[in-house]
C-alpha cells in the first residue's frame, strides 16, 4: 500500500475511533550540529551560557516535517511519540532497541541501578500501618543519585544499568561584524545599532553512531531535512517498527506505570498532574478542581514520584495575535522590508518523563487506547504528539 493510500484510509476513519497505532520508527542523524534551545533567545545584554537549553527536540518539532509534506486532512490522525535516542547498529529491521527516560523510582549511581523503590504498606515507628516508597523493607537512602539517565527499552522489565545522553552542548557566538572592520558592530553617535551584534547559539553535538528516535503511525519519506532552530540539516530514515517494540508499547497498563514522554493534563489555562474531564463552558476550565471530591477526575492516584514540571510549547500563536503583530511591524520603518515574526502560544507545564504513577484502580488498557477526552485539546488533541506515553511498571508496587 502506498503512503497516499495509507493516509486516505487513516483519514476516512470515524472521528470517534482511535488513531491508527504506531507503525514506524523514525531516526534522525545530524549532519553536523543540532540546535539545543527552545523558547529563549539571548541578547547582547543577557549572554548566559546555558540559558534556555533544551534537547532533544520534542515530537512537536518532528510534526513540522509532516506538516510540510502532507495536507491537514492527510495527517488528521497523525500520532507521534518521543524524543528518544538510539545506537544505529541496534536498530535492526527484525529487532530494535532504543533508549527511554529512566523511571524515577530507580536510583542510579555510576551508571548502575543501586535501588528500586516500591510503593508498599509498612509499619511506622508507632507500629501503625502506613504506605510509602520503600527500598525493600527500609526507608529510601538519603544520598545523591544521578539524574537525566536513559534506559534501554529492551531492559524495561529487568533494568540493571542505564546510559547517559550521547550529546553535549557547544554554545558559540554568531557576531555581526562591521563591513569595513574586523570588529563587532557597535553603537554610533549614541544611536542603537539596527540589528543585534551578537547571538549565542546553543548547539548540540551528538556522538558518532547515535541518532534521535521517534515513533509514528504515518510514514515520513527518507531524506535530508532542516530540523529545529537555525536550519540545521539532518538525515531522516523511516523504518518499520519491529515486533518486539510493538509488543512492548501495546502491553496493558494496570495500576502502575512510568511516563517515557512528558505529559500535559488539564485545560488551556491550568496544568494538572493527572487528567480531568473538562467540557466547553465549564468553570472547571478556569479554576482548580478539588482533587478529593471532583467527579471529573479520570484516575484515583495513590502515589506519584516525579520532579518539578518542565516547560512545554508546541504551536504558534493564533491568527488574531499574528495580525496585531503585523500591524505593529508595518509601523516600524526600520523593519518595513523584513518578514514579521509570529507570536508563540502560551507556554504549558508538563509532568516530566520518567514520572511513576501508582493508581488505586487499574486502567486495564494500553496507552494507544486511552480516550482523546483524557488529553487537552488546543486545535488537535495533545495525544497527537505522544503526550504521556506510558509503559507498565509492575515492579513499582510491592
Amino acid at each position: 500500500m502506498s503512503t497516499v493510500e495509507e493516509l486516505q484510509n487513516n483519514s476516512a476513519q470515524s472521528k470517534d475511533s482511535h488513531r491508527p497505532p504506531f507503525k514506524y520508527l523514525i531516526t534522525i542523524e545530524p549532519l553536523g550540529l543540532l540546535y539545543g534551545s527552545a523558547g529563549k533567545f539571548l541578547s547582547p545584554e543577557n549572554l548566559v551560557g546555558r540559558s534556555g537549553s533544551y534537547f532533544p527536540p520534542s515530537a512537536a518539532t518532528l510534526s513540522g516535517l509532516f506538516a510540510a509534506s502532507y495536507t491537514d486532512a492527510e495527517i488528521h490522525d497523525l500520532l507521534l511519540a518521543g524524543p528518544f535516542w538510539g545506537i544505529t547498529d541496534e536498530l535492526k529491521p527484525t529487532e530494535q532497541n532504543f533508549y527511554v527516560p529512566t523511571p524515577r523510582n530507580y536510583l542510579v549511581k555510576d551508571g548502575k541501578i543501586k535501588h528500586k523503590l516500591t510503593w508498599k504498606k509498612y509499619l511506622d515507628k508507632q507500629d501503625k500501618e502506613s504506605y510509602g516508597w520503600r527500598d525493600g523493607d527500609k526507608e529510601p537512602p538519603n544520598d545523591k543519585f544521578e539524574s537525566n539517565t536513559w534506559l534501554a527499552i529492551n531492559q524495561w522489565d529487568e533494568a540493571k544499568e542505564v546510559k547517559k545522553a550521547p550529546w553535549k552542548f557547544l554554545p558559540h557566538l554568531h557576531p555581526r561584524l562591521e563591513l569595513d572592520e574586523r570588529r563587532v558592530v557597535r553603537q554610533k553617535d549614541d544611536q542603537e545599532a539596527p540589528q543585534g551584534s551578537l547571538f549565542l547559539e546553543n548547539s548540540v553535538q551528538m556522538e558518532p553512531g547515535t541518532c534521535l528516535v521517534y515513533l509514528s503511525n504515518i510514514k515520513l519519506e527518507p531524506g535530508w531535512y532542516r530540523f529545529g532552530g537555525e536550519g540545521h540539516m539532518v538525515d531522516v530514515s523511516c523504518l518499520d517498527l519491529a515486533q518486539n517494540i510493538t509488543t512492548k508499547i501495546n502491553r496493558t497498563i494496570e495500576n502502575s506505570f512510568a511516563l517515557i514522554t512528558p505529559a500535559v493534563w488539564g485545560s488551556n489555562r491550568l496544568s494538572y498532574r493527572e487528567p480531568f474531564y473538562l467540557q466547553k463552558g465549564d468553570k472547571q476550565k478556569y479554576s482548580k478542581p478539588d482533587p478529593e471530591s471532583d467527579e471529573r477526575k479520570v484516575w484515583s492516584v495513590a502515589a506519584l514520584l516525579t520532579e518539578r514540571p518542565i516547560p512545554f510549547r508546541y504551536r504558534l500563536g493564533n491568527r488574531e495575535n499574528q495580525q496585531l503583530q503585523e500591524q505593529q511591524h508595518k509601523s516600524d520603518n526600520n523593519k518595513q522590508n523584513s518578514q514579521p515574526p509570529k507570536l508563540l502560544s502560551r507556554g504549558r507545564y508538563a509532568v516530566p518523563a520518567g514520572t511513576v504513577y501508582v493508581l488505586k484502580e487499574p486502567i486495564n488498557q494500553p496507552w494507544q487506547k486511552w480516550p482523546d477526552e483524557w488529553f487537552p485539546k488546543e486545535g488537535p488533541s495533545l495525544k497527537r504528539w505522544g503526550c504521556s506515553l506510558a509503559l507498565p511498571l509492575p515492579s513499582a508496587i510491592a
